[in-house]
């Protein structure tokens, strides 16, 4: 029989090779691939072993290197003057010291003082408080005396607590009470030629710090001042067997007339009315 029945598989009735129908249904079976010879995959580049990573300035480009070797080599240089300078200082007198003598002391003085004191032969163990006080003339032409002034309170207390107090805070008075008694005997009276600059040194400044207080009041003229010191001994520490005076000793100095010199080095300019004041 020729013919296909119904329901039967799709071939003929005869035992003939099959037809070809349609594809059947879903993807196609995919089979291995076709043998073929095997890829060689190239062997990975090790790149080179890394050194040490750079520091320092060799971290740096060449321009910030050359800078950075110039800035060394500047603060070397300038180290060197200074040990130097420091040296010539503490040195002595010799050659060097005579004919630079006043470079030395431009460069040493008065941030790099060099004061041995603090370590022998004897420490400094006292107190010195430098006061003043002085004549004045009001508007009204009357005269009277004003009460004392403690300068180095005044400076301890501006110093207390300040981060950056100023070198005239710590040093100007100081230095200038130190002039003065080591150019004076213990009468006042002056041992050698700096005596009287250290006199108008010491009186300037005491005309220039009364003026800072206002003493007298508005308007009133400085005749004289007087200056003091007060001498305290340090208490000894609390193991120390040292027995010291606690009572201060004082050195009063004579009253000194003031100029219009004295008026002028820094204080307030004087006008006509206090200069008339003055003058009576």
């Amino acid at each position: 029989m020729d013919a296909y029945d119904e329901g039967a598989d799709a071939r003929p009735a005869t035992g003939g090779p099959p037809s070809a129908g349609p594809p059947p249904a879903g993807p196609p079976s995919v089979g291995p691939a076709p043998a073929g010879p095997p890829s060689v995959e190239p062997a990975p580049v090790e790149p080179p072993p890394a050194g040490p990573p750079a520091v320092g300035i060799a971290a740096l480009s060449l321009p910030f290197q050359i800078a950075a070797a110039l800035t060394f080599a500047l603060v070397a240089m300038v180290a060197c003057v200074h040990l130097g300078m420091v040296f010539l200082h503490v040195a002595p007198s010799n050659t060097v010291t005579k004919q630079h003598g006043q470079a030395i002391d431009e460069w040493i003085y008065p941030e790099f003082e060099q004061n041995w004191k603090l370590f022998a032969p004897n420490p400094l163990q006292q107190n010195i408080a430098v006061q003043v006080r002085a004549e004045v003339k009001g508007v009204d032409g009357a005269i009277r005396t004003t009460r004392w002034y403690d300068l180095s309170a005044l400076d301890g207390r501006a110093i207390d607590g300040n981060l950056l107090p100023s070198h005239t805070q710590q040093n100007e008075l100081r230095r200038a009470w130190d002039f003065f008694a080591a150019t004076h005997d213990n009468a006042n009276r002056p041992n050698g030629l700096r005596g009287d600059l250290s006199e108008r040194y010491l009186r300037r400044i005491a005309v220039l710090r009364l003026d800072r207080e206002g003493a007298g009041g508005a308007g009133a003229v400085v005749q004289q001042v007087q200056v003091r010191s007060r001498t305290t001994n340090v208490p000894p520490p609390e193991w120390s067997q040292e027995q010291v005076s606690d009572k201060p000793v004082l050195r009063q100095l004579p009253w000194w007339p003031v100029s219009d010199t004295d008026r002028a080095a820094g204080t307030r300019p004087v006008n006509a009315t206090e200069r008339a004041v003055s003058a009576r």
